[in-house]
């Protein structure tokens, strides 16, 4: 294509189809919008899920004290089909709860959407599930913090405009790298279109990066990590038994701040008494033995925990469900190919999100729907915001409440969760609190299970009646 042709336009379409969920009635509609610059040049195709609850009339002025939640996933790279399938929408993937069962599994009714509490609208970012850059466009411009954030603030901003619901109470819902898209969202929708959230959903939150990448150098991590080995080896039998959940995290919880971290950081200057009996410890609050614990200079990275944790049984644990376990080709290795928790699901969310488009709501399209397309979207341009090596979108969180007093957040967390540790999530918070936020704007919750604690029924009942009373409490 040369510089005098035209560029094709990204062709706008959509299926509306109508449903009724728990007897009342509401309109799907799935489809793309054209997300342009500040020429009216058209960037990008995004599609996206809308589910909006019938009130009848015809008349868009009933809807302003409607809530609307905007949900998208992280990855980077990952489509919203988790949150869509397993959690907000009012259909679910029914996952087994004996997990030897072959997929696929069929998608039918969730009791336990929000539907009943607010309107759904589930975005796909750029490269992700339909969303495409527009024809001569480079994908690449999309792919990083700021230039996804002001994509989908484009597409919140035009969704608002054209559903008349600009008036309605707006939340923000993400999980995993989705809560720092969200955190920099809010930021931006006030800076850029003015305009303010109710509030943000964190499921299985990366606010600080710092706080959950066990690099060298970095101790941080491996502290906040603890707790959440500690459950692992909790569920496997791996500790004494009798001992609760909630008492034994809290125990590690103590030590892990006021012991094992600042012997950590003494690093050398630690003396060799206390460095044996803190690997005596951390073997103790792990399973592990103290000589592995030592032999990894008592900083045990997740890969080796969730490789080491089963080894005489040949198994390796999930990643991002630390309570799956799985026979792992490789004895002898440090780390895994494969994530037991992950390979369970990814089969059965690709095809039910697949059939579910096409035969439940009517949309068709001979384009791959990119479920996890981490690899198209790599190196994520992290820009500024990765200052010093590690993101922290704690700042633009605390930034947009400073700004709007109003907004809240409910913060979900699983104790099994290996990928983003509930502990990190709840320091990373707990510091902005220093910062003179008001504590009682944050409700913080835990939940057995692990990044994707909704996958099986116990967790999401907890998970709904949490989320339902908070997103009932917009209500001056």
């Amino acid at each position: 294509m040369t510089g005098t042709e035209e560029r094709p336009e990204p062709e706008e379409r959509s299926s509306v189809t109508h449903h009724v969920h728990e007897g009342q009635a509401y309109t799907a509609t799935a489809g793309t919008l054209a997300v342009r610059d500040g020429e009216g040049a058209a960037k990008a195709s995004l599609f996206h899920v809308a589910y909006v609850l019938d009130r009848g009339g015809g008349d868009a002025s009933n809807l302003t004290d409607r809530p609307v939640t905007f949900v998208f996933n992280g990855g980077p790279g990952s489509s919203s089909v988790w949150l869509h399938l397993g959690l907000f929408g009012p259909e679910r993937v029914q996952v087994p709860t004996d997990l030897r069962v072959a997929p696929p599994y069929p998608v039918g009714p969730n009791p336990r959407s929000l539907l009943p509490f607010t309107d759904l609208v589930f975005i796909d970012p750029v490269s992700t599930g339909f969303s495409r850059a527009a024809a001569g466009e480079d994908p690449k411009q999309f792919h990083g913090i700021d230039e996804d954030v002001a994509c989908l603030a484009e597409l919140i901003r035009l969704w608002c405009t054209r559903n008349h619901r600009w008036t309605s109470p707006k939340y923000l819902a993400g999980e995993s790298y989705g809560t720092a898209r969200a955190a920099e969202l809010a930021r931006h929708l006030q800076d850029r279109h003015g305009m303010n959230v109710n509030g943000l959903v964190f499921i299985s939150a990366i606010l600080n990066f710092a706080t959950a990448r066990t690099d060298r150098g970095n101790d941080l991590a491996f502290a906040l990590a603890l707790p959440t080995y500690a459950a692992a080896a909790l569920h496997h039998g791996r500790l004494a038994p009798g001992t609760s959940l909630e008492r034994v995290t809290a125990e590690v919880e103590d030590f892990a701040l006021d012991r094992y971290l600042p012997t950590l950081l003494r690093a050398s200057r630690a003396t060799e008494r206390e460095r044996t009996r803190l690997a005596g410890a951390v073997a103790r609050f792990t399973g592990l033995s103290r000589s592995y614990v030592e032999r990894c200079n008592l900083r045990v990275e997740p890969s080796r925990f969730r490789k080491e944790l089963l080894r005489q049984s040949g198994c390796v644990i999930g990643r991002f469900d630390a309570r799956y376990a799985a026979p792992d080709a490789d004895g002898a290795a440090d780390g895994s190919d494969h994530d037991p928790s992950n390979s369970a699901v990814q089969g059965a969310y690709t095809a039910a999100v697949n059939d579910y488009l096409c035969r439940h709501l009517g949309y068709e399209d001979d384009m791959p729907y990119e479920v996890l397309n981490s690899a198209a979207v790599q190196p994520w341009n992290f820009g500024d915001k990765g200052r010093g090596r590690y993101v922290d979108a704690s700042e633009a969180l605390h930034a947009a409440m400073a700004r709007n007093h109003g907004m809240r957040v409910f913060l979900a967390s699983g104790y099994h969760d290996l990928a983003t540790p509930y502990f990190a999530s709840e320091w990373a918070i707990d510091h902005m609190a220093l910062d003179g936020m008001p504590s009682q704007q944050v409700a913080t919750h835990r939940y057995q299970g692990g990044h994707m604690m909704y996958l099986h029924e116990p967790e999401l009942g907890l998970l709904h009646d949490d989320l339902a009373a908070f997103l009932q409490g917009w209500r001056p």
